[in-house]
């Protein structure tokens, strides 16, 4: 993509973006974000691609992608000729991820559920609820899960 210059404001990218201004700086010291040109008097300035990659990487980070994951994908799109294959690899490990989040959700919402209807309309003179957790921390315990997990 060509650029047309640094002209973008730091606090204008992040309104563009909905990026925290102490995200960008910090984006721009780990590389997601190239060193930001200067000003004579020292004020950063953004390009439109600096704007674009740091949309990007907003995106990619509200998908879950990691950090480290962001940065892949940015080097893959800087090459002159992208793997689709690579970025396929890298997608399809954060689906499978993504999966196992939802499994665990679910099954988390199974049990939460359980326990809700356990506590019926709130009369009970002990709460199933907190007896339930306190089963389940023991339970693990019991299994062999160090203290320290806890």
């Amino acid at each position: 993509m060509e650029d047309i210059g640094p002209h973008i404001a730091i606090g204008e990218l992040s309104r563009c973006t909905g990026c925290n201004i102490e995200t960008i700086r910090y984006y721009e010291r780990i590389g997601v974000l190239g060193r930001a040109a200067r000003t004579e008097g020292g004020f950063r300035r953004y390009s439109l691609n600096d704007l674009r990659r740091l949309a990007f990487a907003r995106r990619a980070r509200d998908l879950g992608f990691t950090l480290e994951d962001v940065r892949a994908l940015l080097r893959l799109s800087d090459r002159d000729e992208p793997s689709c294959a690579a970025v396929r690899d890298l997608a399809a490990g954060h689906l499978n991820e993504v999966r196992a989040k939802i499994a665990d959700l679910k099954k988390m919402e199974r049990i939460l559920h359980a326990m809700v209807l356990q506590c019926a309309d709130g009369t009970l003179p002990d709460c199933p609820l907190i007896e339930t957790l306190f089963e389940a921390k023991a339970i693990r315990f019991g299994r062999g899960a160090s203290p320290s997990r806890q």
